[in-house]
């Protein structure tokens, strides 16, 4: 990684759960040490409702962010690319790291059952992100 800011970039195939959920989490527990950022292939209407009360119970609010589209320029851009499942076909090759991670699709969850995936992705980004 360089001396500026790493971009994180998290994709997941709707940019309303997983990916928002690592965005969000990055930015709670790294502070300015990286830039999270979120997309995916193809986006939903809205941040799964379940996923932004979770994130909220952190105190932050991400109900306002729009899902949207991966694109060749975001992964260009991006340091460390994170696929929140493995396999996404990707509009083009990444610049950066590629991290593939399996995390369930939350998308017909409430947000007691997001709670543990909320804390499993929070444990992955501990370990191989802020570890680092």
């Amino acid at each position: 990684m360089t001396d500026t800011t790493p971009t994180v970039l998290f994709i997941c195939q709707h940019n309303a759960g997983r990916s928002q959920l690592g965005a969000a989490l990055l930015e709670h527990l790294a502070g300015d040490r990286f830039t999270a950022t979120s997309s995916g292939l193809s986006p939903a209407g809205g941040v799964n409702p379940a996923v932004a009360a979770t994130v909220a119970e952190l105190g932050m609010d991400i109900t306002d962010r729009v899902p949207r589209a991966v694109t060749a320029d975001d992964l260009d851009q991006a340091d460390v690319v994170i696929l929140m499942k493995p396999g996404l076909a990707l509009p083009s090759t990444p610049r950066g790291e590629v991290l593939e991670w399996s995390f369930p699709n939350p998308e017909t969850w409430d947000a007691e059952a997001v709670r543990p995936l909320r804390e499993a992705v929070s444990e992955k980004i501990q370990t191989t992100l802020l570890a680092r």
